[in-house]
């Protein structure tokens, strides 16, 4: 899974943004850390279950999903757009 996310041409890191795009119909995916925060899980759930958009838990914490996608800080979602 963490593949996909290293494989994919175009992805968006963070909840604000994830949110924004997801309002567009422009996601084909969405992953979370486990270490993600209750209120921000279930957020993200409810719009990924509205917009029919498969939520993947990883293994991963914030922090190494942060690392994972090359950005300083850590990251609780990422998000694969559609081709």
């Amino acid at each position: 899974m963490v593949q996909s996310i290293k494989d994919a041409s175009r992805r968006i890191v963070g909840l604000k943004q994830t949110l924004r795009v997801m309002q567009q119909d422009l996601i084909k995916e969405v992953y979370i850390a486990c270490d993600t925060e209750e209120h921000i899980l279930r957020k993200i759930s409810e719009i990924c279950r509205e917009k029919t958009v498969p939520l993947i838990q990883l293994q991963l914490t914030k922090k190494e999903l942060g690392r994972f996608c090359q950005i300083e800080v850590g990251a609780a979602i990422v998000a694969i757009m559609k081709d």
